[in-house]
C-alpha cells in the first residue's frame, strides 16, 4: 500500500523525547513554524529547561522559520505526548537498549501513521528496530540534526525499509521550519557529516596525543583556514568528551578502526572526569580560573525579525539583557532579563548589573534598574518620571556613584547605587519648558565616562542623526562652587564637528578617550580614540582623533578590555565585533537577525 501523510497532521502536535540540549532545539524548530510542541522527559528538571529555552530562545527561531509562533509543553507521561502525535523525534540518550524500547513503545502508543523519527547518528535506524513489527519499519528514519540555529543542516536517511514518499513529504514540512534537509542516497553509520567529522576528530585526538600540537594551535589553524569562530578542539569539550567517546566507540565497532586514540583519550580525560565544558575539570581545553572567563553582557532593543511580529504595544517592550561568552563563541548567548522597555546602557558593581530603560523617548517615563548577574532580584533604582531618556551610564568604583546621560531630558544624572543622592550635575535646557532646546540635537547629551583619576567627567551631544554637529565635552565631577547645573563655567570643549557620537569609555592608565559614532561614511559608524593626558602621537594631527575601527552599522556601546587589549563594540543591526586598540580589522563575534544591540559591557567571572 502507498504511503499517504499522516490524517489531519496539521492540527496534531509534533512530539520531542528528550529535552536535552538537542531536544529542546528540535522542539523550537518547529514552535517557530507554527506547530504545537509536546516535549517528553521523565525529569522534571529537563523539562523545565527546556521549555525555557524555547521561550527565551523563540525569536532567534522565528528569524530563521519567518513563521509564526507556535507553543510547546512538557510532560513527563510517555502516552500524553505520543497519543496524537503526528511525527515523533527520538532524542533519548545513546544507548541501544533505551532506544529499542523507545521505538516499541512508540509502535505501541503512538497512533498507527505517525512518522518515528531518530536523531541518532551512531545508530542506523534499522539498528533500532528489533522489537517492532514490519508494517511499522516503513514509517521510521533518522533524522539528524546538526545544532539550530546555529547549523540548520538535517541529514534524513532510510530504515531500509522506509517509505520512499516520506522524505519529500518531511523535507517540505522541515523547509518551512528553516531548516535545510538533505537525504542521504544509502544507508550508512554516521549519515555524511559525522562520517566525515569522525575521522577529523580521529585525527585532532591522534596529533594531541602525539605531542605534534596542542589544542590551542590546532583551533587556530582551523578557524584561520575555515574563517570559523571555533575549533574541532573547543567543539568537541562543548558537545562533551563522554559523547564523543561513546559515538566513536560504535565507529570502532563497525568500521574496524584502530583503538588507539580512543584508549588515550579514555585514560588521560573520561577516566579522569575530564569531560569538557560539562565539568568542572574541563576538557581538552582547562577551565579558565575564577576571574579569567570573559561575559559580555549586552542590551538588545529586540526590533522582530519580520514585519509585523511586533505588536505596538510590545515594540517598545520586548527589550533584553543577553549574556555572551568570548572565549566559546560556539556557545548560544543567555537571556538574562526579558521585556525591557528600550534598554540603552549598562554596568556592573560588584555581583549586580545596572542598567537603563529609555521608555518611549517622547515620554518622560525613563527609568534606571538593576539584578543580580544572573538577572534574578530586579530593583528600581531610579524610578520613572525621575529620569526622561536615558542612554549610557557608567559607575564610579572608587565612589560608588552611578553616571547617566539623560537625552532629551538635556541632563547628566549622578546618584548612590541605591538611587538616593540623585542630583543633576549637566543641563543644556529645560525639557518641560524650553521645546526649541529639546528639539535641537545638539543639545542631547548621550555617552558618558568618568576619570576618578583626573576628577572629570566626559560626555557627549550627538547633534542631528548623521549631521556632522557631535560634541564631546568635559567638566569637573563636581560642579563649581556658586554655579549650578545650567550656569557652570567649566564646561571644555573635547572635540567638536563629529558626525554623531554616541557612547565613550576613558582609559585611566593610558589617558585614552574611546568613543563610538554612529554618523555617516566615512568618518561616521566607527571607532575612535584621542589622547587625553601627555603628547598627542602625530596619527591624531590630521583629524584631532584617529580612527581605529569602521564599517559598523549604527555602532553603539563599546567595553575596553584592557588585559586583551581589544574593545567589544555593539551595533544596532545585532552584531557584536572584537577590535583592537590601534587600527586594524575587526573580528565579528556574533550576529543576529532582528535584534538591535545598544549598551555592552565587558567583565571577568
Amino acid at each position: 500500500m502507498a504511503w499517504s501523510p499522516p490524517k489531519d497532521f496539521a492540527s496534531r502536535p509534533v512530539t520531542v523525547l528528550g529535552g536535552g540540549v538537542l531536544g529542546r532545539r528540535i522542539a523550537a524548530c518547529f514552535a517557530s513554524a507554527g506547530w504545537h510542541v509536546i516535549i517528553r522527559d521523565p525529569s522534571e528538571t529537563s523539562r523545565a529547561d527546556a521549555v525555557a529555552y524555547i521561550e527565551a530562545n523563540i525569536t532567534d527561531y522565528l528569524t530563521i522559520s519567518h513563521g509564526k509562533k507556535g507553543s510547546c509543553e512538557a510532560t513527563g507521561s510517555f502516552t500524553d505526548a505520543v497519543k496524537d502525535a503526528w511525527l515523533v523525534f527520538e532524542a533519548v540518550p545513546e544507548t541501544l537498549s533505551i532506544k529499542e524500547d523507545t521505538f516499541l513503545a512508540l509502535e505501541q502508543e503512538a497512533p498507527a501513521d505517525c512518522i518515528l523519527a531518530s536523531n541518532s547518528s551512531s545508530f542506523m535506524s534499522r539498528e533500532l528496530l528489533g522489537k517492532v513489527k514490519e508494517p511499522t519499519k516503513a514509517r521510521v528514519l533518522n533524522t539528524h540534526f546538526m545544532m539550530p540555529p546555529q547549523a540548520l543542516i538535517v541529514e534524513l536517511m532510510t530504515s531500509g525499509s522506509t517509505a520512499r514518499e516520506i522524505f519529500p513529504f518531511l523535507s517540505e514540512e522541515m523547509i518551512k521550519c528553516g531548516l535545510k534537509p538533505v537525504t542521504v542516497k544509502k544507508e550508512s553509520p554516521g549519515l555524511i557529516f559525522n562520517r566525515i567529522w569522525a575521522s577529523i576528530k580521529r585525527e585532532v585526538l591522534a596529533v594531541i596525543a602525539e605531542g605534534v600540537a596542542d589544542p590551542t594551535t590546532i583551533d587556530q589553524i582551523w578557524m584561520e583556514m575555515h574563517n570559523s569562530p571555533s575549533g574541532p578542539c573547543t567543539m568537541m569539550d562543548s558537545v562533551g568528551l563522554d559523547t564523543v567517546e561513546h559515538i566513536e566507540e560504535n565507529y570502532v565497532q563497525k568500521r574496524g578502526l584502530p583503538k588507539d586514540t580512543l584508549e588515550w583519550l579514555h585514560e588521560n580525560y573520561i577516566a579522569t572526569g575530564k569531560l569538557g565544558n560539562k565539568t568542572d575539570k574541563g576538557g581538552l581545553y582547562p577551565i579558565p580560573p575564577p576571574g579569567q572567563k570573559t561575559k559580555l553582557l549586552v542590551l538588545n532593543f529586540y526590533q522582530g525579525s519580520r514585519p509585523g511580529e511586533l505588536t505596538a504595544d510590545t515594540y517598545f517592550s520586548s527589550g533584553q539583557i543577553m549574556e555572551f561568552s568570548v572565549e566559546n563563541k560556539n556557545v548560544r548567548p543567555n537571556v538574562l532579563v526579558s521585556g525591557q522597555t528600550v534598554p540603552d546602557g549598562i554596568d556592573v558593581y560588584g555581583d549586580r548589573m545596572y542598567w537603563t530603560c529609555m521608555g518611549n523617548p517622547p515620554a518622560n517615563d525613563g527609568a534606571l534598574y538593576s539584578a543580580r548577574l544572573d538577572g534574578s532580584d530586579i530593583r528600581t533604582v531610579v524610578p520613572r518620571g525621575q529620569v526622561h531618556t536615558p542612554k549610557q551610564l557608567h559607575i564610579s568604583h572608587a565612589t560608588k556613584k552611578i553616571y547617566f546621560c539623560d537625552r532629551e531630558g538635556l541632563r547628566v544624572h549622578r546618584c548612590n547605587l541605591d538611587g538616593s543622592e540623585h542630583e543633576i550635575l549637566i543641563q543644556t535646557g529645560d525639557y518641560a519648558n524650553e521645546p526649541e532646546k529639546v528639539a535641537d540635537q545638539k543639545n542631547w547629551p548621550v555617552g558618558i565616562a568618568v576619570s576618578d583619576k583626573l576628577g572629570k567627567i566626559f560626555w557627549t551631544q550627538k547633534g542631528a542623526s548623521k549631521g556632522n554637529e557631535g560634541r564631546i565635552f568635559c567638566a569637573s565631577i563636581n560642579i563649581p562652587s556658586g554655579s549650578d547645573a545650567v550656569s557652570r563655567n567649566d564646561i571644555e570643549t573635547i572635540a567638536k564637528g563629529l558626525p554623531e557620537p554616541i557612547d565613550l569609555e576613558f582609559d585611566e592608565d593610558d589617558g585614552v578617550l574611546y568613543w563610538t559614532d554612529r554618523g555617516e561614511m566615512p568618518l561616521g559608524n566607527t571607532l575612535n580614540k584621542k589622547t587625553i593626558i601627555g603628547q598627542s602621537p602625530a596619527s591624531e594631527s590630521k583629524l584631532g582623533r584617529q580612527i581605529i575601527a569602521q564599517g559598523f552599522s549604527e555602532a553603539i556601546g563599546l567595553s575596553l578590555d584592557k588585559a586583551r587589549d581589544c574593545i567589544y563594540v555593539a551595533d544596532l543591526s545585532g552584531r557584536l565585533w572584537q577590535c583592537g586598540t590601534v587600527p586594524g580589522p575587526k573580528e565579528k563575534i556574533y550576529d543576529s537577525d532582528g535584534h538591535a544591540y545598544t549598551g555592552l559591557v565587558m567583565m571577568r567571572q
